[in-house]
């Protein structure tokens, strides 16, 4: 299979390069720094139309920069997408506890995190919004993810966490195993180590 990448080089944009390519994928890493900025309309047409799945790993700034470019960049990514699958690398803040509160509404959220995360559910609710037309998965790890151990072993949930940690190879187990075999088409899906 034909995976482009953006975001690439990031920590888990390169675990997953590592293990969709270990898997025998043919993967294209692309970045501002390759001339393929998800920003760039035409850069996101020719890699959907070239490659059988669109994965995106990047993420809002996290140096005080305003966050809106990186949503625009989203909304360029469902908006010229076409037909190519669309892998989605999410933040755990949007998960909900039981009561159906977001991580990032609770009491002791770290305040660090919180605009990222706020962009992060903003991202989720674009992708809930796309076209019925866009086949697209959004995978939210749980919520501390880290380099760590390959397990291959991890355990899913829709929209609560699935458990408290994940290590970033096996997040890129879990949205590898999503490419090949797609149990979550239109839809959120976490993970978490077991």
């Amino acid at each position: 299979m034909k995976i482009a990448l953006f975001g690439g080089t990031g920590m888990v944009g390169s675990r997953i390069a590592a293990e969709a390519a270990g898997r025998g994928h043919e993967v294209t890493a692309l970045s501002r720094s390759t001339g393929a900025d998800m920003a760039d309309a035409a850069a996101v047409r020719d890699a959907a139309a070239t490659h059988d799945v669109v994965v995106s790993a990047t993420g809002p700034s996290r140096t005080g920069e305003p966050h809106e470019p990186w949503l625009a960049s989203v909304s360029t990514l469902i908006e010229n997408a076409a037909d190519a699958r669309v892998l989605f690398v999410g933040g755990a803040g949007s998960l909900l506890t039981p009561d159906g509160t977001r991580l990032l509404d609770t009491d002791g959220f770290p305040e660090a995190y919180k605009a990222e995360a706020t962009s992060g559910a903003a991202a989720l609710d674009l992708f809930r919004a796309a076209p019925e037309s866009l086949d697209w998965t959004f995978v939210s790890p749980a919520p501390v993810i880290a380099p760590g151990e390959r397990t291959g072993s991890y355990t899913t949930s829709l929209d609560t966490p699935a458990g408290d940690f994940i290590s970033a190879e096996d997040y890129a187990v879990a949205l590898v195993d999503e490419i090949e075999q797609p149990q979550h088409r239109r839809r959120r899906f976490t993970a978490a180590t077991v």
